[in-house]
Protein backbone atom coordinates (compact mmCIF):
# COMPACT_ATOMS: atom_id res chain seq x y z
CA UNK A 1 0.00 0.00 0.00
CA UNK A 2 1.58 3.13 -1.13
CA UNK A 3 0.01 6.46 0.80
CA UNK A 4 1.00 10.10 -0.22
CA UNK A 5 0.39 12.98 1.66
CA UNK A 6 1.37 16.80 1.51
CA UNK A 7 2.35 17.84 5.12
CA UNK A 8 2.95 21.92 4.34
CA UNK A 9 6.76 21.48 3.54
CA UNK A 10 6.39 18.57 1.05
CA UNK A 11 4.83 15.29 0.00
CA UNK A 12 5.63 12.60 2.24
CA UNK A 13 5.10 8.60 0.59
CA UNK A 14 4.47 5.89 2.97
CA UNK A 15 5.17 2.26 1.81
CA UNK A 16 3.26 -0.71 3.58
CA UNK A 17 4.13 -4.00 2.64
CA UNK A 18 2.50 -7.33 4.36
CA UNK A 19 5.00 -10.12 4.58
CA UNK A 20 1.68 -12.58 4.47
CA UNK A 21 -1.69 -11.94 3.81
CA UNK A 22 -3.56 -9.04 1.37
CA UNK A 23 -5.27 -5.88 2.58
CA UNK A 24 -8.80 -6.14 1.70
CA UNK A 25 -9.05 -2.83 -0.27
CA UNK A 26 -12.59 -1.44 -1.18
CA UNK A 27 -13.83 -2.28 -4.76
CA UNK A 28 -14.51 0.92 -6.50
CA UNK A 29 -15.06 1.46 -10.40
CA UNK A 30 -12.15 4.34 -10.19
CA UNK A 31 -8.04 4.18 -10.17
CA UNK A 32 -7.84 6.54 -7.50
CA UNK A 33 -10.00 5.80 -3.96
CA UNK A 34 -10.09 8.50 -1.37
CA UNK A 35 -10.42 7.34 2.35
CA UNK A 36 -11.37 8.82 5.92
CA UNK A 37 -8.30 8.42 8.41
CA UNK A 38 -11.36 6.19 9.78
CA UNK A 39 -11.35 4.12 7.02
CA UNK A 40 -7.69 3.67 6.44
CA UNK A 41 -7.18 2.36 10.29
CA UNK A 42 -9.54 0.04 9.77
CA UNK A 43 -8.14 -1.48 6.49
CA UNK A 44 -5.05 -1.69 8.25
CA UNK A 45 -5.90 -3.83 10.77
CA UNK A 46 -7.32 -5.93 8.53
CA UNK A 47 -11.24 -5.27 8.26
CA UNK A 48 -12.99 -5.52 5.00
CA UNK A 49 -14.80 -2.17 4.71
CA UNK A 50 -16.78 -3.45 1.92
CA UNK A 51 -18.42 -6.41 4.24
CA UNK A 52 -19.34 -3.84 7.07
CA UNK A 53 -22.91 -3.09 7.68
CA UNK A 54 -23.75 0.03 9.66
CA UNK A 55 -27.18 0.11 11.76
CA UNK A 56 -29.80 1.91 10.26
CA UNK A 57 -30.32 5.43 11.12
CA UNK A 58 -33.24 6.38 13.46
CA UNK A 59 -35.80 9.11 13.65
CA UNK A 60 -37.67 9.94 16.48
CA UNK A 61 -40.20 12.46 17.14
CA UNK A 62 -40.21 13.71 20.75
CA UNK A 63 -44.00 13.46 22.18
CA UNK A 64 -45.12 16.28 24.66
Amino acid sequence: MKLLFFDRSGFVLVLKRLTEDKFRWPRRETAVVTLTTEQLHWILDGIDIDAMVRHPVRQYQVAG
